[in-house]
């Protein structure tokens, strides 16, 4: 009933950008909060980064300064913009999205996207 697709992802230097996406396609009413969770090879998922409906926005230490999240709610996207990246942000990158499926706030849906492959070399 929703999906999330996800792109953007390769593979970078050391200094570089990517920009990463992800669009809510499907059944729902609007969205709530959207976020980047992402997972190394041996290591516990993440939340990267999460912003609300209206803007408000939250990171993790190691990315503060370095990434920023935005979205459109029109087009129910979310964005990573990542900007000195650093070979430890490698990882499969994760879009969710808190979905609220009826007009009267009585049903949510959390959704997962894909997973979209970043990966930093040094």
């Amino acid at each position: 009933q929703v999906q999330l697709v996800e792109s953007g992802g390769g593979l970078v230097q050391s200094g570089g950008s990517l920009r990463l996406s992800c669009a809510a396609s499907g059944s729902f009413f609007t969205i709530n909060a959207m976020g980047w969770y992402r997972q190394a090879p041996g290591k516990q998922r993440e939340l990267v980064a999460s912003i609300g409906r209206s803007g408000s926005t939250n990171y993790v230490d190691s990315v503060k300064g370095r990434f920023t999240i935005s979205r459109d709610n029109a087009r129910n996207t979310v964005y990573l913009q990542m900007n000195s990246l650093k070979p430890e942000d490698t990882a499969a990158y994760y879009c969710n999205a808190a979905t609220v499926l009826d007009a009267v706030y009585s049903r949510y849906l959390e959704v997962w996207g894909q997973g979209t492959l970043v990966t930093v070399s040094s």
